[in-house]
């Protein structure tokens, strides 16, 4: 399997790019301030993926800014377009391979430096809440003892599709009798459940559904922040 190759360290502590940073790992909920004990590695897999990249980098701005989001990691499938310069330009860390996907995602996993996990598509955006809902998950989850655990974000159907409300409904009424969480949702993992499971198989048609599955609906948390893809 080829090495994965990584371009430099991220999220330095600098204000010429998205690549924020702050130790004070501080969050806004309801007026007040909300401090995080953890913070979360966000690791992005890419193929030729220069347009869908931007929105969900610019997402993740506040996550940084907080501190929260300690660093960014593109796990890149060899792109021939402009995904690599933009990922750098955001301060992001970028891991390129020819090795399959799942492999590339757990290689990134192994390389995190956080407690906490946050799988994401490029394409992938969260509504404004997810900083707030991603934080207080997983300090109720430490303070619990309930640390291995796993959420995924409510899936967003656009506003311009027909029917949005209906099709929501249903996303989440199949959720709550299936499991059924579909990749574009994203996924916040404890990283020692993560280690457990045996992380993302490198042979799996689907690394991200198949992971998914093995978690099953009882590990898996639905947030009320939307993903929308």
């Amino acid at each position: 399997m080829p090495p994965l190759t990584s371009a430099r360290p991220i999220f330095l502590p600098r204000r010429d790019s998205w690549g924020c940073y702050s130790e004070s790992r501080v969050s806004y909920r309801g007026g007040g301030i909300h401090k995080s004990t953890s913070m979360l590695s966000v690791i992005i897999p890419t193929f030729n993926s220069e347009r869908m990249l931007v929105p969900t980098l610019a997402m993740l701005i506040s996550g940084a800014m907080s501190g929260v989001v300690r660093e960014v990691t593109v796990v890149d499938g060899g792109s021939t377009d402009a995904t690599l310069q933009v990922a750098d330009a955001a301060g992001c860390e970028v891991a390129v391979s020819s090795a399959p996907l799942g492999a590339r995602l757990n290689a990134a996993a192994a390389a995190a430096r956080s407690p906490w996990l946050m799988f994401l598509r490029a394409g992938t955006v969260l509504d404004a809440t997810w900083l707030d809902e991603a934080t207080h998950f997983i300090d109720e989850a430490e303070a619990s003892g309930a640390s291995r655990s796993a959420a995924v974000f409510r899936k967003s159907i656009p506003v311009r599709s027909a029917y949005p409300v209906i099709f929501e409904a249903l996303a989440l009424l199949k959720f709550a009798l299936f499991g059924g969480a579909h990749p574009d949702q994203g996924l916040l993992i404890d990283a020692r459940l993560y280690n457990e499971i045996g992380g993302h198989r490198g042979t799996a048609a689907n690394p991200e559904a198949d992971l998914l599955a093995r978690l099953g609906r009882r590990r898996i948390l639905m947030l009320r922040s939307g993903a929308r893809r």
